[in-house]
């Protein structure tokens, strides 16, 4: 897998950890269908989408059973919610708001800073940039396969990861993930930065043996 893919522009549609679904078929009459209250076509809903809300929850909660318990949320909250659907996005995309927001909602009710509000947009000396934050990080080439890259990504500081996964994962702008969480637009920047020099450095690593388990490895899409 391409890092340089990963770790790339700010731009509104990111080929990250996965990449975005083309239409799929029958989706748009099960939505319909689940608008007047079919259940079975919810049903189908939940089959299609349900690995990837949860994926999205456990990259974002790092936590498998946190992860379970907000992807059970996020489709009752659906349920609910699915009549609101008006096809102005991919229903994947708003389908990833909802969670998004949901994920959030419950962070804040357990009294978490989602990032650290001392940071800013100047960084430490050492990890002083080198380019423009949000701009390609030529540093970052080569190939690494998925467990190792889902795993550097769960051993991120929960503030670093947020913003990755809200950024570089999900394509959310920074003006958008500053809304999200409360924090500036130059404090996102500096975030996703760190998050990405630190991720650089946990790739460099050796990888551990096979045998020890990583809860990412449920992750992997």
């Amino acid at each position: 897998m391409d890092v340089q893919g990963l770790l790339m522009t700010e731009t509104k549609t990111v080929p990250g950890l996965f990449k975005r679904n083309p239409p799929i078929a029958g989706e748009a009459e099960a939505i319909e269908a689940a608008k007047n209250g079919d259940a079975e076509a919810f049903s189908k809903l939940y089959a299609l989408h349900k690995r990837r809300v949860y994926t999205l929850c456990l990259r974002m909660l790092g936590n498998v059973s946190e992860a379970e318990d907000m992807t059970q949320d996020a489709f009752l909250h659906l349920f609910r919610k699915i009549g609101s659907f008006r096809g102005e996005s991919a229903f994947s995309t708003w389908l990833h708001r909802l969670t998004v927001n949901l994920v959030l909602m419950h962070l804040r009710k357990k009294g978490l800073n989602l990032v650290s509000l001392e940071e800013t947009i100047n960084p430490s000396e050492e990890d002083a940039p080198k380019r423009d934050f949000g701009s390609r990080d030529l540093t970052l080439t080569g190939s690494v396969d998925r467990v190792a890259l889902e795993r550097a990504v769960a051993s991120l500081p929960p503030g670093y990861r947020m913003v990755f996964v809200l950024h570089d994962v999900e394509g959310f702008e920074h003006n958008e993930i500053a809304t999200m969480l409360e924090c500036s637009t130059g404090n996102s920047k500096s975030q996703l930065h760190k998050a990405r020099l630190k991720l650089r450095d946990l790739l460099r690593q050796p990888e551990p043996p096979a045998s020890q388990p990583t809860s990412y490895k449920e992750a992997a899409v």
